[in-house]
């Protein structure tokens, strides 16, 4: 896509165009911590499930989860963690993750959550990073030389046996309440700071087109991540905010996904474009009766969705609504989507776009190279300014500065514009885009032109250094088991469809692509993999 794309006048020198909300604001409450937001009135709903495993069906009701909040936090003071103490945890997606979060929360400490699957090594170095007093797990073996480790459980029992009163200091807004580690895949991992002010307006924010009628009757499914910021804000805080339901899966299985939704009645699925991809194109999913799916809307976010692919899943479940988001853990989770299902509130963003700015959140597009904040229909740098934006990176103010201006501007590293109507498309990153002789190329485009060959299963675009280009693409193909095609073919496919300089100079074959558990493609696993396989000397076409 061209950086200007439509004949307009450009802005005078010292102006800035700031864009907002074509929705009035919305009231964000004052004092109130980020437990107490969301469980809000749930004595009202004391007997309805909040929360239900996928596997063993064990529930929780909204009474359960409020009294175990409670107990929760009781424990972790009569353990002596005080206000601002990071706790870890590494805990698969469950039914009490939920309440181990908002425990430490209520507690007036920190949670930052990280991958359970991840090496004993790195999660030392989140411990570390993050100056963490403790450590809540779900088996002692996972944690050899991790000092400060409990087991979750044990907590539950402790706070049932003490009889000592601990006074909590008052929880105020403006302190810390978690601390997610932004994504690595472009980058060395930092540690969010997010305050119970950011979250609990971003819940304002996003949740701000929810009828009344609609507090209790919607079916979540928890399988995106829990440690992830989408996982415990996207998912669990605002379904415990609108009074519904999550049914929560520690894994990701086709089969026992499709046998979720059906058996749970799920009526929203937030799921990341892989599993999009499998449901269009693996033949399992033709093994169920998808007449009897409840699901009404999916939202995808995480990385981008290929155009190929959203028509084929439309035509495959044609009642469901497909929702593009854009968030970023910088803004305490979701920052641009679609509307909700009221037409008062406009009805739903264009297809292949991330929706439209919401209440309270205001954004802007700049030029990369001088700084001017542009029109509309003009590619430029997203920035992002609100009440949801983090307080910065912890013990890292280099970061913060680079990412948060003297302004409150966040610097999402993320190009995009917004159009005649206000929806926002997302063109791609950055530090992602491919210098080709000067042109940039975006991997995103030429990952869906990818994705649209029959015989292609999934797909990931790299730049690999060149003495002559600077920067050329190379594609990590999968396909499938009964393509013929090689190399060239699929090279030749790509330079059919794009400009001479987006083509495609080498494509490398991979039984999977690595991604991040949000979804996001590891394009820095990729590039060292075909760095260390691949000769200098790459073959033109």
């Amino acid at each position: 896509m061209d950086t200007q794309l439509s004949n307009q006048v450009p802005p005078k020198e010292d102006e800035e165009i700031i864009f907002r909300s074509r929705f009035k604001p919305v009231s964000v409450p004052e004092n109130v911590s980020l437990p107490d937001f969301v469980l809000q009135d749930a004595e009202l709903y004391s007997n309805h499930v909040a929360f239900v495993d996928a596997m063993t069906g064990k529930e929780y009701t909204y009474g359960q989860v409020t009294r175990d909040t409670k107990r929760f936090a009781r424990a972790l003071r009569s353990l002596g963690l005080r206000k601002g103490h990071v706790v870890i945890v590494v805990l698969p997606n469950m039914a009490e993750y939920a309440i181990v979060a908002l425990g430490i929360m209520a507690a007036g400490g920190v949670f930052s959550g990280v991958n359970p699957a991840a090496h004993a090594s790195e999660i030392s170095k989140q411990v570390e990073a993050a100056d963490a007093k403790l450590i809540i797990i779900l088996g002692e073996e996972r944690m050899n030389g991790n000092a400060g480790a409990i087991y979750w459980e044990e907590l539950l029992q402790a706070a049932d046996k003490t009889n000592i009163n601990i006074t909590c200091e008052p929880i105020q807004q403006a302190d810390l309440c978690a601390l997610p580690f932004s994504s690595g895949t472009t980058g060395i991992s930092k540690g969010v700071m997010l305050t119970h002010k950011n979250i609990v307006a971003n819940l304002c924010s996003t949740l701000f087109s929810v009828p009344p009628e609609m507090i209790g009757q919607v079916t979540t499914l928890g399988l995106m991540p829990f440690f992830h910021i989408y996982g415990i804000t996207g998912i669990c805080c605002a379904t415990l905010k609108n009074k519904g339901k999550v049914v929560v899966m520690g894994r990701y299985e086709l089969r026992t996904f499709i046998h979720a939704l059906i058996t749970y009645e799920v009526t929203f699925a937030p799921i990341v474009p892989p599993i999009i991809l499998a449901l269009v194109k693996n033949p399992i999913v033709d093994e169920f009766d998808l007449t009897k799916l409840k699901l009404r809307a999916i939202m995808t976010a995480a990385a981008p969705l290929a155009p190929e692919i959203l028509n084929a899943f439309e035509k495959k479940f044609p009642g469901v609504q497909v929702q593009e988001a854009y968030g970023l853990t910088e803004h305490s989770c979701i920052t641009l989507t679609h509307s909700g299902p009221t037409e008062e509130h406009g009805g739903i963003a264009k297809r292949n776009s991330v929706g439209f700015i919401l209440p309270n959140i205001e954004v802007k597009f700049v030029d990369p190279d001088t700084g001017r904040s542009l029109p509309k229909n003009t590619a430029g740098e997203i920035f992002v300014r609100s009440q949801c934006v983090m307080q910065g990176y912890y013990k890292n103010n280099e970061a913060t500065q680079q990412t948060l201006d003297k302004e409150g501007w966040l610097h999402t590293g993320d190009i995009g514009y917004i159009d005649d109507d206000g929806d926002i498309f997302i063109v791609d990153r950055i530090k992602e885009l491919i210098k080709v002789k000067g042109f940039q190329v975006a991997p995103a485009e030429l990952e869906a032109i990818l994705l649209s060959h029959p015989s292609i299963e999934d797909a990931a675009v790299i730049p690999l250094p060149d003495e002559d280009a600077g920067e050329i693409p190379a594609a990590c193909v999968v396909i499938n088991q009964n393509a013929k095609e090689n190399e060239e073919d699929i090279m030749k496919y790509v330079a059919s469809n794009v400009a001479h300089y987006k083509r495609v100079k080498l494509v490398y074959f991979m039984e999977t692509i690595p991604k991040s558990p949000s979804g996001k493609i590891m394009r820095r696993l990729l590039k060292d993999k075909l760095m260390e396989n691949i000769k200098p000397n790459i073959k033109q076409v």
